[in-house]
């Protein structure tokens, strides 16, 4: 007796659905998102921003790595080199003296990388907006990813923007360990 030819669709469907193949894929598939996660666990973790400051918002994000807010704790240490780092705060006003240097940072910058945009002057312009002078947002020269406002932002904004940048990357803030306030537990 001679069997009907198959066609293709059924052919497809043995192929993909033969059990150890399936098993394997599935596999695979988990391996690869746990891996994904865990990539993305580990960069929101250890953020390294460039030192970029132009301004008086530069004094607050400098006040902000001090101990009292101390940025080590979620992981962000700054970095000197643009070759080392991962993130660049822009925190001050940027002219059009500065722009081309804060371009050529960027692009020497390894992917991925994020920008965060700190304080009136580095988000639109600030008082100087209409100054022949001054960058009318960095967003005109490089990508942003957040924003902080103020002027000077406080080292509160910048590091709730900066905990909102981990988010983005994969972090999650109620993975923390909250029992304790962050000056411990046994201040009155």
């Amino acid at each position: 007796m001679v069997r009907p030819a198959q066609t293709d669709i059924q052919n497809t469907y043995v192929a993909v659905f033969e059990p150890k193949k399936l098993k394997w894929n599935l596999k695979l598939e988990w391996i690869s998102t746990k891996l994904i996660s865990i990539i993305a666990w580990a960069r929101s973790g250890s953020l390294w921003p460039l030192t970029f400051g132009l301004a008086c918002c530069a004094v607050e994000m400098m006040h902000a790595a001090m101990s009292r807010y101390d940025m080590d704790r979620f992981g962000i240490i700054f970095r000197a080199s643009p070759r080392h780092s991962d993130l660049i705060i822009v925190a001050g006003t940027l002219t059009n003296k500065m722009a081309p240097v804060l371009r050529r940072l960027y692009e020497q910058m390894p992917e991925p990388r994020w920008i965060l945009s700190m304080g009136s002057c580095a988000n639109g312009g600030g008082y100087y907006h209409y100054s022949y002078s001054v960058v009318r947002g960095c967003d005109r020269i490089i990508p942003v990813d957040i924003y902080v406002p103020g002027c000077p932002p406080s080292a509160e904004a910048l590091l709730f923007g900066l905990i909102q940048l981990q988010g983005k990357i994969g972090f999650v803030l109620s993975e923390l360990n909250v029992s304790n306030e962050w000056y411990g537990g046994d201040h009155v």
